[in-house]
Formats: C-alpha cells, structure tokens, sequence
C-alpha cells in the first residue's frame, strides 16, 4: 500500500472521492467529510493511506467508478468503531430516558382532554360540541406561536434551564386545569398550555442533533415518537385507574385525572434542570478523550464547521425561502392531520365501533398504540441503518391510507377495529421520520433550526382543524375523508422531494455543479453548508 499526500486530481462518484495520479495542485482535503473516519481533528497535517474499491453500479449510484476508500492514521487508535458505539451508548443512557420522559409527559398533558371528556368533563363544564371543539384548537393557537421562537432561544438560554423550565411550569397548569368550574377558565388554562408546551418537541428535536449524527438521529428522534405512543397507551390505562377516584371528596373522574397526570411533568422538570447537559462539550458524563471525539466527529461531517454551528440571521431567511422546507411543512401539514385526529379521538372512534363501556374503551386503545411504537423503533433503526428516508415514508402512508379506506367503507367492527391498527402502523412511522430526514439536509444550524421549527409549527397547525372534521358521528366519515386526503397530498410531497433530492445527487456526482465553488478555499466550501456541491443529500 502506497502512501501520498492528498494534493491529487479527484472527481466525485455519489460524493465519494476517487483519486488519480497527482497532477497538479489542488486545495487539501477535497472530499465530504461524511465519507471518511477522522482519527484526528481535520486541522492536523494528514497522511493518507488509500485502497482501490470496485463500486457496484445501481439505479441509484450510477455507473461503475474506481472509487477509493480512505482512512486516516492517527495517534489514538482506540478511536475506532467499537469506541463510537461506546460512546454512542452512554450518551443514549443519559440523554434518551429524560427527552422521552418529558414528551410522554407533555403528549400525556395534551392529550388527557380526549379521556377526561369520558370521564365527564363535557357534561361537568356545561359545554356544547361546539365549545368542547373549540377548546381543543385554542390549544394550538398559542402553541404555534411560540415554536419557532422558542426554538430561535434555545442556545441562548441554554438546553437544560429552558427545558425544565417549560416541563414546571406547564405542568402546574395541567394540574390546576383540574380546578376549573367554567368553560371559560378551561379555555384560558389551555392557552396557556400552549404556550408552555410548544418549545418542547422542537427543543429535542434540535437538541438531539448537538449529539448525533445524521445516521443515528432518526431512531433518537424515534424514540420521541414511541413516548407518544406510550403516552396513548399509558393515558388510557391511567385513565381507567383514575376514573375509579370519581366520586371521591366529590370530585368527578376527570378532575382526579387532571390533578395527578400533571404531578409527574413537575418531577420531571427538576430532573431536568440537574441532569441534561446543554452539549457534549459541558457533560460531566463524558471524559476528556470523548468530548474531543465528538468534536471532531461533528466536524467530519459535510457542511458542520465551528461557525455553520452558530446562529446567523443569514441561515434564518435561507431557511424561509427554501422551496424544499417550505414543501416539507406542507407535508407535515398533512400527515399531523392524522397524528391529531387519531389520537385524540381514537377512544371515541373504539366507543363508537362496538359501542363498549369508557372502562374498555382505553384497555382497546393500548394494542394500537403498541403497535405503533414497535414499528416506527423497528422503521426508525432500518432507515439509519441505511440512511434512506422517503422510501420507508411512501410506503407507510400507503399503509395507513388503507386504514382510512376501511374505516371509510361500511364494514364491520371487528373490520373498524383492524383498521385502526393499520392507520396506528403508518402513523408514527410518517410523521416522525421527516423531522429526521429535513435535519439531517440543513447541517447550518441557524437554517436548520428554523426549518425545524417551520416544519412544526404548520405541521401543528392542522390541530386547528382537525376538531371541526370529526363532528359527525358514529363513523366520522368526514373526518376521516378529510385524512385520507392528506395523506395523498403529503404522499406526492414526499415523494417529489424524493425525486429532488435524487437528481440534486446525481448532478453533484457528475461534477456539474463544481462551478460553484471556483476559486474558494476549502473552509469557504464547508461553510456552504447544504449549498456545497460536496454535500450529499439523504433521500
């Protein structure tokens, strides 16, 4: 094996480097970082060991290159694959149980209208279906307000004080909903809810990537959406426990079921404040060694410099006129249609079908829920494991898209209630995976934070519509119609940001947008970020 320097002639394959003899001079390290493993930091003098490799050609990958794969000797070479996973596992041990912790909790305080209106919160509150619907939307009024500034805040305020800030004090306020008498006070205690509630989702979501790398984010990231899953299951069986308390010091069921679920998130909060670390550069769980380690790994990757890290205004209205965040909010649009309205009316939806009691009513929604979380952990692992995206995406609308279908046709209960497992499939799997996927093609943190934000923020809104579609009982043709539509609309999103991607990657492997970095410096390509003709998209 020869060694050589790296001022060589190269050209790209599907952002592989392929070298050939040196020619001339031309700018070090021209290759996307994503496609080595650093031992040391990027700002070391390298020397290069390279071995030929046959790339395999494909529908995808184009045709067959000479293509090299390259790794670079370092001093410490304990920093090999087995020491990443190391570190990967213990940041998963200290980060992974409080960020699934708190959006139970918070999915739990959002959701637990939908029980308490079982256990006789309509009734008790004299509210019309009018007045009931309209206090689920309120919600989202100032909840979609405050994301995309909560979001902007985050680094400012620091990751572990503004988390737990937001976990106490909507948890006191998830409590107190308990004591209200009138519809009025009900409403001004979900607004606030709102308020507090909005910066937490897209808080993780952003924190996450602090920590991981784009081919490990989606199963993070999964592991939000499975507390949600939890929180469906655990809410209807809390709600079965506590509604044995109605009646107790006069106190109806969903005054009991307000009262205690709000207890946990305050707990929580504490924890919070004591135990997050804001980055891996302030853990007190890691050692010197691996702190470096993640610093130098966050570098390697495409497009993720010391200063893509910060916040500009720039990345901020990049993130604005983007054509392809401002497609991926439209389609969050349409497949938060289906997270909203399944989960805050599955248990009626079940009631209705076979019309059992409240008691059974959430014991029924427990498999469905389960069902869910399995399949996106299980999705979420095979989509890092080979860093695709919309394929896994297409594939469960469809999946749910049945569901609707069945659910839609007059079928039996026993048909409803299957199809209530196959929409609990897609569910997850499709509203998830995209705040993974739109991450991991904004590496600038500034562009990526608001995308983020955006993303959530109209994704959310469909909260707004969805009580006013699932009015008309008992099969809720309406509202389910109404999904079903939205799942097509965000199916042929995807799937055009599928196709986008793709002929985006292939140009950049054919060197046709090389021309965009003519006469800049290696450092000046880095901070192109996503714009970078060395970035390669995940599709």
């Amino acid at each position: 094996m020869n060694s050589f320097e790296i001022r060589s002639s190269y050209k790209y394959n599907r952002g592989l480097l392929v070298i050939t003899p040196p020619t001339r001079s031309t700018p070090s390290l021209p290759f996307p970082r994503d496609r080595c493993h650093f031992l040391e930091p990027p700002s070391t003098s390298f020397l290069m060991s390279a071995t030929d490799e046959k790339r395999s050609s494909s529908p995808m990958s184009g045709p067959d290159i000479e293509s090299t794969k390259i790794t670079v000797e370092g001093k410490d070479p304990r920093w090999d694959a087995a020491f990443e996973q190391r570190v990967v596992r213990k940041m998963d041990l200290h980060i992974v149980p409080i960020v699934m912790a708190l959006y139970l909790l918070s999915f739990l305080d959002r959701v637990n209208i939908g029980n308490a209106r079982l256990y006789g919160l309509q009734a008790d509150l004299n509210m019309s279906n009018t007045q009931y619907e309209v206090a689920l939307s309120i919600f989202f009024v100032t909840y979609l307000a405050f994301e995309v500034p909560s979001n902007l805040v985050l680094k400012k305020f620091t990751p572990h004080r503004w988390m737990a800030t937001l976990a106490v004090s909507w948890s006191i306020i998830a409590s107190l909903t308990g004591l209200c008498h009138t519809y009025h006070q009900f409403i001004a205690c979900r607004v606030l809810l709102g308020v507090f509630e909005a910066g937490l989702f897209p808080g993780l979501a952003m924190y996450l990537t602090f920590f991981y790398t784009k081919r490990e984010l989606s199963l993070r990231i999964g592991y939000l959406f499975v507390s949600a899953a939890l929180a469906g299951a655990c809410g209807g069986l809390l709600a079965f426990a506590i509604g044995h308390l109605a009646g107790t010091d006069g106190l109806k069921g969903w005054r009991w079921i307000m009262f205690i679920e709000g207890i946990p998130t305050f707990v929580a909060g504490i924890i919070t404040w004591f135990f997050l670390a804001d980055g891996p550069e302030n853990a007190g769980y890691l050692s010197a060694e691996e702190k470096e380690f993640l610093r130098v790994r966050r570098l390697k990757e495409q497009g993720e410099t010391a200063n893509a890290q910060e916040f500009h205004w720039e990345d901020v209205r990049k993130a604005f006129t983007d054509w392809r965040v401002i497609a991926f909010a439209a389609a969050q649009f349409g497949v938060d249609t289906m997270l909203y309205g399944y989960s805050t009316f599955l248990p009626t939806i079940i009631q209705e079908i076979g019309n059992w009691s409240s008691a059974t009513v959430q014991v029924m929604t427990i498999p469905c829920y389960a069902l869910g979380a399995i399949t996106y952990l299980s999705v979420a692992w095979f989509a890092d494991r080979t860093g695709r995206r919309a394929s896994f995406i297409i594939f469960f609308t469809v999946i749910a898209m049945i569901g609707y279908i069945i659910l839609l046709s007059t079928a039996t209960p026993g048909a409803d209630y299957f199809a209530c497992f196959l929409c609990a499939m897609g569910l997850y799997v499709i509203v998830g995976l995209p705040y993974s996927w739109l991450p991991a093609n904004t590496p600038r943190y500034g562009k990526r934070t608001t995308a983020n934000g955006l993303q959530l923020t109209v994704g959310n809104s469909s909260g707004v519509m969805v009580p006013f579609i699932y009015t008309k009982k008992p099969r809720f043709t309406k509202g389910h119609a109404i999904t079903l539509a939205m799942l097509g609309v965000a199916l042929v999103i995807h799937s055009i940001l599928w196709i986008s991607y793709h002929i985006a990657n292939r140009r950049r492997a054919e060197g046709k947008e090389d021309y965009k970095t003519e006469g800049m410096t290696d450092e000046q390509v880095e901070e192109m970020g996503d714009e970078s003709p060395r970035f390669v998209y995940t599709e």
